[in-house]
């Protein structure tokens, strides 16, 4: 699990680094200290902490800054991370509008400058708040997610690639913004240029609209093309038969490409057995082609069939094509 995020964000050069290396030395183990300079700049990490579904624990904001206040960067903070506890810091000419922040922003405590030394001013009351976080906090779903609409045959489309190859996603309906507060807010967090849907969304934060198969195999690290450039037997389908073919060749020794347009495993991709088939005596289900799948990726052990033969993947007429090889 990705470390949860305490935002800290002053104009103040010097206190900005004086509070980033405090909260450093004493929570760097547990969570991510990031900073910003501006309440602006604060919303624009905190979007894009969103698009990774990153956890913010904790916003600790200094009151007087240019442009927007510390008040007004928690209101717009809020609408993104309701559930992450609000600190601002203040100085004592400014205890007036700390209260009055506590019913404009449900703040959950204001903090006098300077909070010398930490460990009587400031990390008792953050420890507090922190443990009350945690109390209620489920960790996000940290893979792949699609944003799309229901009966949208590209998201469809998207879906069935992810499932037939057996990659862990979260589907989330666009149509339910209203009902679904996640995808309320992450909505209200992309761009407009981001907003072609459907959207697939990584998790380094990166994310592609409406991506081709090619191009979402190839984000995904699966092999698009052959490995070697002479073959001794080329099957193209990776279907049951294509699947027994593959094995045979390589336990006969012969260095075998397998190309299929989407997913290994045809039918047994999308079933749980087919059993009393020619080779397998187990029967052959979709565990066989997620394991070709897993031995695609980069850094991955191959997969083993008969006498020690290994799998792999490629792609062929600027399809995805997973492409088993025997060697």
């Amino acid at each position: 699990m990705r470390k949860p995020v305490i935002l800290t964000v002053d104009d103040d050069p010097d206190v900005l680094r004086a509070i980033e290396r405090d909260l450093k030395k004493h929570y760097e183990d547990r969570y991510r200290i990031l900073r910003a300079d501006s309440g602006r700049a604060a919303l624009d990490l905190l979007r894009r902490v969103q698009l990774r579904n990153d956890a913010v624990a904790l916003l600790l904001v200094d009151h007087r800054m240019p442009e927007m206040n510390g008040v007004e960067t928690l209101q717009e903070a809020i609408k993104l991370y309701p559930n992450a506890k609000r600190t601002l810091l203040t100085a004592y000419a400014d205890t007036d509008a700390a209260i009055k922040a506590i019913n404009d922003v449900q703040l959950n405590y204001y903090l006098l400058k300077p909070w010398d030394p930490p460990e009587q001013q400031l990390f008792p009351v953050l420890d507090d708040l922190l443990n009350d976080w945690y109390a209620d906090f489920h960790p996000p779903f940290e893979g792949l997610r699609v944003l799309g609409t229901r009966w949208s045959s590209k998201s469809y489309d998207i879906r069935d690639f992810l499932a037939r190859n057996q990659v862990p996603y979260q589907w989330l309906d666009a149509d339910a913004a209203d009902r679904d507060v996640e995808v309320g807010r992450l909505l209200k967090s992309l761009s407009r240029e981001d907003l072609k849907l459907p959207l697939v969304l990584f998790p380094d934060g990166s994310c592609v609209s409406e991506p081709q198969t090619l191009e979402l195999a190839e984000r995904l690290g699966l092999r698009t093309r052959a490995g070697l450039e002479f073959y001794d037997l080329a099957i193209v389908g990776g279907g049951p038969a294509g699947l027994a073919a593959a094995v045979y060749g390589a336990s006969e020794g012969l260095k075998t490409v397998m190309v299929e347009r989407e997913a290994p495993g045809g039918q047994a991709g999308l079933s749980s057995r087919i059993e009393n088939y020619l080779g397998f005596r187990a029967g052959l289900s979709r565990r066989l082609a997620a394991s070709v799948w897993r031995s695609s990726l980069p850094g991955r052990p191959p997969l083993c069939g008969s006498m020690g033969r290994t799998v792999t993947y490629a792609s062929m007429m600027g399809r995805s094509c997973p492409v088993m090889r025997c060697c």
